[in-house]
């Protein structure tokens, strides 16, 4: 690839459980998570690092991170409950017998 081509790159945003939003942009070499994320319609005003993380296919980055071809750019909400917390209030809604190793198996 000449050194001047752009390439694309995949902006990814959930703003809500079961929904994603997906973006292709062509940047030019040079180009920083800022820059792309700037370009984007529909991505939350404030990217704050205290409400949202950002990531590089599942590595975190800061803003001033330059792209490669192919990245995919995510946007990460916070999580509103500890998915350890979640975890162990399932195991006692379910109760002992009904998950995990406890579990009952059926035969077979």
């Amino acid at each position: 690839m000449p050194p001047s081509a752009s390439f694309r790159v995949t902006v990814v945003f959930s703003p809500e459980p079961r929904t994603v939003r997906e973006w292709i942009l062509q940047v030019e070499p040079g180009t920083v998570v800022s820059q792309a994320l700037a370009r984007v319609d529909g991505l939350p005003v404030d990217l704050s690092p205290v409400s949202y993380r950002i990531g590089i296919w599942n590595k975190a980055v800061e803003l001033t991170q330059p792209l490669c071809a192919h990245d995919r750019i995510e946007v990460y909400r916070a999580l509103k409950v500890d998915p350890k917390v979640a975890r162990r209030e399932r195991f006692v809604q379910q109760g002992r017998r009904s998950a995990g190793l406890f579990a009952k198996k059926k035969p077979s």
